[in-house]
């Protein structure tokens, strides 16, 4: 049996514009496995964003529970929840979110360092990662000398050079063609089956349902149907504590 990274379930939220109430998530359940590439697909405003802001202490639904690697999410603090988020997940988007000033090197030592990691360390990691994503020679450049691509690459090494159990990414192809998305997507695979990581993609974008582990599709804040296409590994699963890289 694989194991089980998130167990969420009834997760509702609503937004107040005004004087108007939007539901935008209803009574939703929603799983995810170590191992395992779950693709989230909907419609812009089905809920996808606002469903793994919940999954992953960004965002605390109005009603429900999450269950995050064992440990329910929401009874936390907001600095344990800060905590929890730092140690154990990591966050791809759209936008790259990669600081102007710093080099692709920094960008991965920088979040290394918030997590306690000594400078040496840190450095001799974040030059690891780079490499597994294939910027072994793009270590010094800054976002505007890097490519779409590249600059996604280094958000994912970013996302995994602390080892997270818990990866979630954010529309991370749409900005990018399909020759560049169809890398982003092999390296969220590699992160998953060698890294026991469970990875939940939030997209719109139908390129992507090929490479799915599980297909999950979402309307009107609610999951109207989900497809397992394969089942993770059991012995990247039953291993999946933190794994270095």
């Amino acid at each position: 049996m694989s194991a089980l990274a998130i167990d969420a379930r009834g997760i509702s939220k609503a937004y107040r514009i005004g004087k108007t109430r939007q539901q935008v998530l209803r009574n939703v359940d929603f799983t995810a496995y170590h191992g395992q590439v779950t693709m989230v697909m909907g419609p812009s405003g089905s809920g996808k964003s606002t469903l793994i802001a919940a999954l992953s202490g960004l965002m605390k639904p109005d009603e429900g529970e999450v269950l995050a690697l064992g440990e329910s999410l929401w009874v936390k603090n907001r600095r344990r929840i800060d905590r929890f988020r730092l140690d154990h997940c990591g966050f791809i988007f759209q936008g790259f979110n990669l600081f102007p000033s710093l080099d692709a090197t920094a960008q991965v030592v920088q979040v290394l360092r918030y997590c306690g990691v000594g400078k040496r360390t840190a450095r001799a990691r974040a030059t690891a990662v780079l490499e597994a994503v294939g910027l072994g020679q793009r270590l010094h450049q800054k976002p505007a000398e890097l490519s779409g691509g590249e600059k996604q690459r280094v958000a994912i090494a970013r996302a995994l050079a602390k080892a997270p159990q818990l990866i979630f990414a954010d529309e991370p192809t749409s900005a990018l063609d399909s020759s560049n998305g169809q890398v982003i997507i092999r390296l969220l695979h590699e992160a998953a089956r060698q890294r026991g990581a469970a990875i939940v993609v939030v997209t719109h974008d139908p390129r992507l349902e090929a490479h799915a582990d599980r297909i999950i599709h979402m309307e009107d804040g609610r999951i109207l149907d989900d497809r397992m296409l394969s089942a993770p590994p059991v012995h990247v699963a039953a291993n999946a504590s933190r794994i270095q890289p």
